[in-house]
Parts: C-alpha cells; sequence; structure tokens
C-alpha cells in the first residue's frame, strides 16, 4: 500500500553496519524508523563497553552523524549507563539525556534532536535548575531532552 522511504532507505543502507554490529554484539535493536528528516535508532546494549563500540562504528560511518538520532540503553540488568560522545541516554518516560560537547549551543542540540534549532528554548526550560543563560552551556554538562 504505502511506498518506502526513499530518504529512509538511503539512511539505513548508511548505517546498516551500526545495525549489524548491535546485533553481533547482542544488542537489541528496539526500532530504527525516520523522525523528520534523520534515521532514529533505539535500541539497548548489554553492557556500556558494548554502548561505546556501536557509538565507535556510529562516529566510523560519519563522524558527526547529523542525520542520525541514537538512543542506545544499557540493559537495566547490566552497570548503569555511561554516556560517550553525546549519546543520548534513555531515561525517565519521555526523557533523553545529552551530555554537551565542545563546540554544542542549545539550537545545535535543538536541530539534532528536533530538526529545528529554534526549538531551544524546550531544552533550556527543561534544564533550568543547571542553565542560567541558554546562551551559556559546558562540556559535559548533561542536559534532559525532552520528547
Amino acid at each position: 500500500m504505502a511506498q518506502a522511504n526513499p530518504s529512509f532507505e538511503r539512511l539505513k543502507d548508511k548505517y546498516q553496519s551500526v545495525l549489524n554490529l548491535m546485533q553481533q554484539l547482542q544488542a537489541r535493536v528496539l526500532n530504527v524508523n525516520l523522525e523528520g528528516t534523520k534515521l532514529l535508532i533505539r535500541g539497548t546494549a548489554p553492557s556500556a563497553e558494548v554502548k561505546n563500540k556501536v557509538w565507535d562504528q556510529i562516529k566510523l560511518v560519519d563522524e558527526a552523524y547529523p542525520d542520525l538520532i541514537c538512543d542506545i540503553t544499557v540493559d537495566q540488568q547490566s552497570a548503569p549507563a555511561t554516556m560517550t560522545a553525546g549519546a543520548a541516554v534513555g531515561g525517565a518516560a519521555n526523557q533523553r539525556r545529552y551530555r554537551v560537547k565542545p563546540g554544542d549551543t542549545l539550537s545545535k542540540i535543538s536541530r539534532e534532536f528536533y530538526g529545528d534549532p529554534n526549538a531551544y528554548q524546550k531544552i533550556f526550560n527543561a534544564n533550568r535548575s543547571v542553565l542560567q543563560d541558554p546562551d551559556t552551556i559546558r562540556p559535559g554538562q548533561e542536559l534532559l531532552i525532552p520528547e
């Protein structure tokens, strides 16, 4: 009935090695779909080490990964997740976390998660306890990214 979206297929092909590695390392792929113009990969890894290997593969495919949202959590039975390289980590319902990297701005983070740099206020409002000014964020800060 519905035709396959060419953008989805192109992005899925681009990141196929990531999906293959996840399967090889026994990480569960929960879903793969198109969110705006980005490929969304959501899954769980059996350990933080596996999660880091998946992120290493993502960076091999595309160092900046501007067309990807990857939300990988470490399985609850394993050690707590540690975030690397701006990885989005699932938290409470409808909340993701993001570790600020050098060169990030709220607009850049907003564009990455929502496809709209002007939605930065949503992130700022969710993080008023740690941010006093939307123009001032520091590498290493952990931000909540509301859905």
